[in-house]
């Protein structure tokens, strides 16, 4: 079971390979699932970014994942 605007596990097989490309290099990136929900969570809701839950990860990251 998802929350409310998560992917389900369906949905996100279905995305992960253009999403979360396997990474060669630098730093390990935390989990772009989560990432994605936590960017979903924002849009969707309209809250501001620093009202982000904890879950999906500090908000400064997300937010950078999100400019990216």
């Amino acid at each position: 079971m998802t929350g409310r605007y998560e992917l389900s596990d369906e949905r996100w097989h279905m995305i992960e390979d253009i999403v979360s490309p396997p990474q060669d290099m630098g730093r390990p990136q935390r989990d772009d699932r989560q990432m994605l929900n936590g960017i979903f969570w924002i849009l969707c809701s309209g809250a501001k970014w620093r009202d982000l839950p904890e879950r999906f990860g500090p908000w400064k990251t997300v937010y950078q994942r999100f400019r990216q």
